[in-house]
């Protein structure tokens, strides 16, 4: 399914990208195109018609089969050996989870993972995890974690807690999936019968015009790139729907704190909220995020970094980010049969 006329001059620099019908796929790629000598890009993913599949160079949809099933991985098997793949970039989290499963057979395969450590992909999957881990670390990095209570009835809640509205979080998600706010104990009630996920209950702190993604490159053993820190609003989806660069020194503290104790590699991305000056983290992603296009625009490349991270062995080169302001918004792709209907 190759349709890309210098396969054979690019072919050392092919790279998967998975996930390419989601906006954190197609940001990886977009991000990849802008690359001084930009490697060959595959897609796949789950759905055949992805509109992803045109901005690459081949496309693969995944085998309708369980992903523990001998046949994903052999389909895997096939594609590193067919399209000679030197890395493979995880866009959806639970590729990061499979390839994080499966890193000796892709060993065996001869092809470079770009993915986290594995202390770090556990710990982004589960939230009431992280916080514990935050309550036990030094330096000060509690302070960061939001007051939550994983177990207990209502009352529980808000003597821990405070008083309601409160927020009801399934332990394991991510980009706001599953979150509801608790008006009273009517409310909990109704969403913990519901919910068939483990979920914890936080207080809620700051206020929408207070919320930051950051992006970082972690290196390994606490060190790490300077960070591009954006101030955010999120859009109906969870995703990041505007965002401004700014400077913001409690939250490169912060970020700062949290890579040197748990010791990132690769695009990695914090986001909090702040209340009162203070900084409290919302939660991990130990990969690209949805904001991985917008700081491309601002001269923070991940997908970059990572070829030469992961591909290279070479220390990335020290981004310097530009200032400015960014919306996202929908456009169409159409394409045209040569013949009238």
């Amino acid at each position: 399914m190759s349709r890309d006329p210098a396969f054979g001059t690019r072919k050392s620099l092919t790279t998967v990208v998975t996930g390419v019908g989601a906006i954190i796929g197609q940001g990886i790629v977009k991000s990849l195109r802008s690359c001084g000598g930009a490697p060959r890009v595959v897609g796949v993913d789950r759905n055949a018609d992805s509109m992803g599949a045109f901005l690459c160079d081949a496309f693969y949809p995944k085998p309708r089969c369980d992903e523990e099933d001998e046949r994903y991985l052999a389909y895997w098997r096939d594609l590193v050996a067919g399209e000679g793949v030197r890395l493979i970039i995880p866009g959806l989290e639970i590729d990061v989870a499979y390839l994080a499963r499966h890193r000796a057979q892709f060993e065996e395969m001869g092809v470079t993972l770009c993915l986290n450590t594995d202390e770090l992909i556990a710990m982004g999957q589960d939230k009431w995890a992280l916080a514990q881990a935050l309550g036990q670390a030094p330096a000060g990095l509690g302070a960061l974690a939001i007051p939550a209570l994983l177990e207990g009835d209502w009352a529980s809640c808000t003597a821990r807690l405070g008083p309601p509205p409160l927020l009801m979080k399934p332990r394991h998600g991510s980009a706001g999936r599953g979150i509801v706010r608790l008006e009273d104990e009517e409310d909990f009630l109704y969403w913990r019968r519901k919910s068939s996920r483990e979920f914890m209950v936080q207080r809620i702190v700051g206020s929408d015009d207070e919320e930051y993604t950051v992006g970082v490159f972690g290196l390994g053993e606490g060190d790490m790139l300077a960070p591009i820190v954006f101030r955010r609003r999120l859009s109906a989806a969870g995703n990041t729907g505007y965002a401004e660069v700014v400077r913001d020194a409690a939250i490169e503290r912060a970020s700062e704190a949290l890579s040197r104790h748990f010791r990132p590699l690769g695009p990695t991305n914090y986001q909090f909220r702040k209340e009162g000056g203070q900084p409290f983290l919302l939660e991990i992603n130990p990969r690209f995020s949805s904001s991985t296009s917008l700081r491309t625009a601002f001269g923070y490349n991940e997908a970059a970094m990572s070829l030469e991270f992961y591909l290279h062995g070479q220390r990335p080169t020290e981004p310097t980010p530009t200032g400015g302001r960014a919306w996202r918004y929908s456009e169409d792709l159409v394409t045209h049969d040569r013949h009238p209907v």
